[in-house]
Formats: C-alpha cells, sequence, structure tokens
C-alpha cells in the first residue's frame, strides 16, 4: 500500500483537507465566553502534507524547540563532540524570518532550552539512558565559552544553553526549560498553552527526530494541531545519507503526527490572510 493510500485508509486525507476545528472548551466542560477562544477567528489556509490544512491564528502557538548554543552554535555541546551542525545553522534564517511573521501577527511563541539543573539532579539516575546518553557528549563540563565567561554544557543559565543570537527571545515570549526529549515531559508547557487558548502548534527547531519529533508527538496526544516547517529544523543523524533521520521525522508526521509545511509557504500565507498585520519580511 502506499502512502496515499495508507493515508485515505486511516482518514488523515479526510481530515486535512477539511479545517480543524475541535473546540477544547467544549470538551472540558467550559464556556467559550470563560476562555480565550472567545476571540474572533483568523483563518490561515496552508499547502501542507498530506493535504492542506486551514489553521486559527487566534488559537496557534510557535514552539520553538532548543535552538540554542549547545546545538546549534560553534563551541556548543554538539560542536565540541565533532557533529555536523551545519543542518542546524541552515534552520536559523528560515526560523528567523517565520519569527518576523508570527510576532507581526500577534501569535505568541514559546521557546524550550533543554537544560539540567546545576547539580544534574534531574538529568536521571546514573545508569539511565537519558543520563548516560548526555555523559558522553560532556553534560555538565566547565568549559570557556566563545564569549570568553565560564560556562557548563547543557545547564541552565550558561551561555550553552542560551538561544542562538539570531533567534533570541524577546519580551513576552515564553521560554520554559525542559529536561528530556519531549517538552511536555515535566514541565509547564501544556499550562502554558491552554494559557494561551492554542490548539495549533507551529513547531521548528531541533532535532527533528528527537527533540522535535518527541515533542509533536506528545502534542499529539494532547489533540494539539502541529505544522513542522521542515526547512526550520534539522537532524545530524543520517544527514548526508540518501535516506536521514530527519527525512523519516517528516514522513511520520505527515502520515500520523500531524502536517508538513515550509517556511516561504507559510508566511506567505499568514501574509495573505491578514495583511494589515504583516510586517515586510
Amino acid at each position: 500500500m502506499n502512502r496515499r493510500a495508507f493515508a485515505n485508509a486511516i482518514g488523515i486525507g479526510t481530515l486535512g483537507a477539511a479545517t480543524v476545528g475541535f473546540d477544547r472548551s467544549a470538551a472540558q466542560g467550559r464556556s467559550a465566553e470563560k476562555t480565550p477562544f472567545a476571540a474572533p477567528a483568523r483563518p490561515v489556509r496552508l499547502n501542507a502534507s498530506p493535504s492542506p490544512i486551514t489553521i486559527d491564528a487566534a488559537k496557534t502557538a510557535v514552539l520553538v524547540v532548543d535552538m540554542q548554543n549547545d546545538f546549534g552554535s560553534e563551541g556548543g555541546m554538539f560542536h565540541r563532540a565533532g557533529i555536523d551542525i551545519s543542518m542546524i545553522r541552515a534552520a536559523v534564517a528560515p526560523t528567523k524570518r517565520v519569527l518576523v511573521a508570527v510576532r507581526s501577527a500577534g501569535i505568541p511563541v514559546v521557546y524550550l532550552k533543554m537544560a539540567f539543573r546545576p547539580d544534574m539532579s534531574d538529568a536521571g539516575v546514573i545508569d539511565s539512558p537519558n543520563r548516560a546518553r548526555h555523559d558522553l557528549l560532556g553534560a555538565g563540563t566547565t568549559i570557556q565559552a566563545p564569549n570568553g565567561k565560564e560556562s557548563r554544557v547543557l545547564i541552565r543559565d550558561t551561555w550553552n544553553t542560551d538561544i542562538v543570537d539570531a533567534l533570541a527571545p524577546e519580551v513576552g515570549d515564553v521560554v520554559l526549560y525542559k529536561h528530556r526529549f519531549s517538552g511536555f515531559f515535566q514541565t509547564d508547557l501544556d499550562t502554558e498553552l491552554k494559557r494561551m487558548g492554542a490548539t495549533y502548534l507551529v513547531v521548528v527547531g531541533c532535532t527533528t527526530s528527537i527533540c522535535v519529533e518527541s515533542t509533536i508527538r506528545d502534542a499529539m496526544y494532547r489533540d494539539y494541531s502541529c505544522v513542522l516547517l521542515k526547512d526550520c529544523t534539522g537532524e545530524p543523524i543520517g544527514h548526508g545519507l540518501s535516506r536521514s533521520n530527519h527525512d523519516a521525522s517528516l514522513l511520520s508526521v505527515q502520515t500520523l503526527l500531524g502536517w508538513v509545511a515550509d517556511s516561504d509557504g507559510f508566511v506567505a500565507s499568514l501574509r495573505a490572510a491578514d495583511p494589515a498585520r504583516s510586517a515586510p519580511i
């Protein structure tokens, strides 16, 4: 069975072609008047895979996953470990264009940062997979950051876990730490999104098959509709092979977990839907 036949068989083609508009206020026993959902609808039609989707900009948030120095900058954890970060660096420019567009449109931005407490008490027990894999990459190690200051690999409130300069958070953005791959695990992400009235998530960041896909999976379990912007994410695992983990994650997302689009299409659709609010990109 090919991909289209499989999608049709499980109903994805039908779902994706319609406007996704499930009102969670009713499901949770709350009236629309008592929730942020009372805001006027602002439909945005996106060309996406497996099929077009109409999202409501009034119920949308953008998730920026782990676009921090440890993963995307020279001197960070990946770079120090000899891991190719070129594909993560390539995602910075399109992500910046998306952030300019969504801020102009009044869509909230939520940053997730992968980091442990200074005593690494939230990294897991010594022989756990999470702790062991990150120990291999030097988590907790004290280093001198490129700015000349002392820093520590993958530790909160250091240069290593700061967002890369080009994508730095702005006033009004939400910034949350996480200590596992999913942004929902033992964090306030779900609470913050519900406070915003978000039911649609536009997801960018790194790495595609690990923290991005893990977060999208958990979002899907919570009935969020996710759109992954494929040029605003990157994945070192399998990069350069005929089919990479990045490609596999895109296929998983568009087949079962959500939708896949690109930054140019998203920005153009957002501006076309509400030109009065759109700043030049």
